[in-house]
């Protein structure tokens, strides 16, 4: 997966696995294929829980309270998954960045490419974009990918279920 400016392919691909987390290591391959990935190396039972485990992590920095501590969780990860930037023409795909440790298997690719796509994102568009959908119901970890930034639910769909919610509560109750 070729980086983007503000890391919205893999923070994407951070909400997906967090909302419907994969359930196989063929299913984490596939899912990683579909997002993009060169996959070098298809996910073992080990790169599942692996992955589990750092999803878990990364939403601790979606639901950080402040800038300061959403900056130092996500560089813990970063401490952990990325190594010095270099250039790459793996596969045949292109010159482009690599921020991560050659051979890793699935887990740390997936850990270096969301924890630096995370830190892109943060970086490029502000600290305040990731978050929970606002309506009560769901609490979906999101990418702020919106324009202005003020993006408050996962989808459409909560969006639409929220103000029909808030405008039905405004109507007078019939007799």
């Amino acid at each position: 997966m070729h980086l983007n400016p503000y890391g919205e392919d893999p923070v994407r691909l951070a909400t997906e696995l967090t909302t419907d987390p994969p359930r196989t290591p063929g299913e984490l391959t596939r899912r990683c294929v579909d997002a993009g990935l060169s996959v070098e190396h298809p996910g073992t039972a080990a790169d599942l829980a692996e992955v589990e485990v750092f999803l878990a992590r990364w939403l601790a920095v979606v639901d950080a309270e402040t800038p300061e501590r959403r900056a130092s969780l996500l560089n813990d990860l970063l401490a952990e998954a990325s190594a010095y930037p270099r250039l790459t023409d793996h596969a045949n795909s292109g010159w482009h960045l690599h921020y991560r440790a050659p051979e890793l298997d699935l887990a740390g690719v997936i850990r270096a490419l969301i924890t630096v796509g995370t830190a892109l994102h943060l970086a490029g568009r502000g600290m305040h974009r990731l978050g929970r959908c606002a309506l009560a119901e769901c609490g979906t970890a999101f990418g702020d990918f919106s324009r202005g930034g003020k993006q408050r639910y996962c989808s459409p769909n909560c969006a639409n279920r929220d103000a029909v919610r808030r405008h039905r509560a405004k109507q007078p109750v019939s007799q």
